[in-house]
């Protein structure tokens, strides 16, 4: 009988981030297609910071549901098709996208579901969160030339690709947030930011945000909450649209489960200023995925965007990478290589 590979939860951690303590990669039975279904074999899938949150429990009406122990970790991959049911658009060897990575091959139905083709330079791309930051930021932030733009967590998935899209959007000025000199510095020097401001330092944290965007903020995107969240709502400029996408001072948190991010803000400067504050998610605006895929293709081409990201060779160097992962050990997006 033929095997592959999947990496499940072993068990929550009682205490503390999770880490390849908490998983198991295990030798199973590689899924069969049934009628109207395709075989995948993954050849790339993400390590994201969202798995925190799933694995501590889950948050009601989140997109995928919370693990259990023994399931399999689910993330996006983008996989070769193996097999292909008969009548199918697509043939052994397409490229196509899905949320069944940390495993080898995956089970998928055919129906609905297209090659990636040759669009990209490279494939990887593809797992990019940048239909993400371009949904937020000119469907829910709705940004315009002039504009000054703030993205906290810029060196994460979404903030390395916001923060170049925001420019490409007309932004006047692009301010972000990390938490290392080190990221900061890449942020100004490969990304285009204007500024980055370091989570910690010897002035409070809004005093510092306030420098760098001295003139306040249009629009922001928001992947933290917390502190960051509350200082920004601070510097908003009358009519700014404050726009949240993550929760990651809540999701990082290793003293509790990752599934809550309190923040106080004052609700009474936002009335006064008109100041818009909404959760969002790119998919409650699917007409967006057509424009992204439209302009991403042209803007990576021409390079006029790039896809920052660490990639890591082998299955086997997931559970460790997620630990990487979740101390903000990395820049940009983190993606295994499988295969």
């Amino acid at each position: 009988m033929p095997t592959h590979r999947e990496i499940r939860l072993r068990t929550r951690p009682r205490h503390g981030l999770p880490g390849p303590d908490h998983l198991d990669l295990v030798t199973t039975a590689r899924p069969v297609p049934g009628p109207g279904e395709l075989l995948v074999r993954n050849r790339w899938f993400t390590v994201a910071p969202a798995l925190r949150t799933l694995i501590g429990g889950g948050v009601k009406g989140a997109p995928l549901p919370p693990l259990a122990p023994g399931d399999p970790l689910p993330g996006a991959a983008v996989g070769e098709v193996v097999t292909a049911p008969p009548g199918s658009a697509l043939r052994p060897g397409d490229l196509v996208s899905h949320w069944q990575g940390w495993r080898e091959y995956a089970v998928l139905p055919a129906a609905g579901r297209t090659a990636l083709g040759d669009a990209l330079p490279d494939p990887v791309a593809h797992l990019s969160q940048g239909w993400t930051a371009y949904a937020a930021l000119s469907r829910g932030g709705r940004v315009a030339p002039g504009d000054t733009v703030l993205v906290t967590g810029g060196a994460g998935a979404v903030g390395t690709m916001a923060g170049q899209i925001a420019r490409l959007l007309g932004a006047a000025r692009v301010v972000g947030t990390t938490g290392s000199p080190a990221k900061a510095a890449r942020l100004v020097g490969e990304l285009g930011y204007d500024a980055a401001v370091l989570r910690d330092g010897d002035e409070p944290f809004a005093a510092r945000l306030a420098a760098a965007a001295p003139d306040g903020v249009d629009v922001l995107l928001d992947t933290v909450g917390g502190e960051q969240l509350a200082a920004a709502a601070e510097t908003a400029r009358p009519g700014a649209r404050l726009v949240l996408v993550g929760a990651l001072s809540g999701q990082l948190d290793p003293t509790g489960p990752g599934t809550s991010a309190p923040v106080e803000l004052d609700a009474y400067g936002l009335v006064v200023r008109r100041v818009e504050l909404r959760g969002f998610s790119p998919l409650d605006h699917p007409d967006s995925r057509d424009a992204w895929e439209s302009r991403s293709r042209e803007w990576f081409r021409s390079g006029a965007l790039s896809f920052p990201h660490v990639r890591i060779p082998g299955m086997e160097r997931a559970p460790e990478a997620l630990r990487e992962v979740m101390t903000g050990r990395h820049f940009g997006a983190v993606v295994v290589e499988s295969a």
